[in-house]
């Protein structure tokens, strides 16, 4: 196993006399994607401030391997509509090298955006550039707040790949919060369930039925995950149907012979509940 790029050890933070995180042990290594899930108020937010050196823990410790490069994706950002720039002088404000931003939107399929008004760009679009702006810093981790935030369904899958692509181009770790859990579990190595304590870790299978995990969010949320670790040569999309081939047809497959129930019925529930989440969000953007 790698050497730990990050490590949280027993961390706590206390707020007057409100404890927003207790006991908080986190490691991060090379390669892996590690995601933490939780309710509103479970503290992820404060762990993220904590991982990027943001704020110091109440109690315990944080251990960074020495000159760790850190990218940072932030969960949301609000474009003033007058304030008149283009994705590569957005891009410019942290002085990195024409070639640098040339290459980094290249990675993440948005090269023609360059001279684009950044205020005329999809959300999809946005998130993708929030993401060519971590990687300037040429990270050994990337942390990604809410990564598909604002993004509809078929977007989020292809981020979620295109983070996975990103981790095996870049050997690089990827601590990621999420509340998309049905799309979220499929592309993750560890998964941390947070309510101020860590309530369960472990991969994602193991996470989906610990008791703790179907205490804080209900076994029909459990159901509705699209973990798929097929040993056939066919992959789903996340409402269990199978994605064409390259040539555009669907390969033959019996799922009698999987192993594994599919849950067809549960993905309905999941995309209604993530339409939900994207209606309670609008209104509530933030300013950057």
């Amino acid at each position: 196993m790698s050497e730990y790029l990050l490590q949280a050890k027993q961390i706590s933070m206390v707020y007057g006399q409100q404890t927003v995180l207790q006991a908080v042990d986190l490691t991060i290594r090379a390669g892996e994607i590690v995601t933490l899930i939780g309710p509103n108020g479970a503290g992820k937010t404060t762990l993220v401030k904590a991982v990027l050196g943001l704020i110091e823990p109440s109690l315990g410790q944080i251990i960074r391997q020495p000159g760790l490069r850190i990218g940072y994706m932030p969960q949301r950002l609000h474009v003033d509509p007058s304030l008149p720039i283009t994705v590569g002088r957005f891009l410019r404000l942290a002085h990195p090298s024409k070639a640098a931003i040339k290459e980094a939107l290249a990675e993440v399929g948005t090269s023609h955006l360059l001279n684009n008004p950044l205020q005329s760009i999809s959300g999809g679009e946005l998130q993708r550039v929030l993401l060519a702006r971590a990687l300037l810093r040429d990270p050994q981790l990337l942390v990604l707040d809410e990564p598909v935030q604002g993004v509809d369904i078929a977007g989020q899958t292809e981020l979620y790949q295109l983070i996975e692509t990103l981790r095996e181009r870049h050997q690089c770790g990827v601590l990621m919060v999420s509340h998309d859990l049905h799309l979220v579990m499929a592309q993750t190595d560890t998964v941390i369930c947070l309510n101020q304590h860590v309530c369960c870790h472990g991969h994602p299978e193991h996470v989906s039925t610990d008791p703790a995990y179907l205490a804080l969010f209900g076994e029909k949320y459990s159901q509705a995950l699209a973990v798929y670790h097929h040993d056939h040569d066919h992959e789903h999309d996340i409402h269990g149907d199978v994605i064409p081939d390259e040539s555009g047809n669907s390969p033959n497959h019996d799922h009698s012979q999987c192993g594994h129930n599919h849950h067809h019925g549960s993905h309905q529930h999941s995309n209604k509940h993530n339409e939900q989440k994207q209606d309670e969000q609008k209104g509530g953007q933030g300013h950057a």
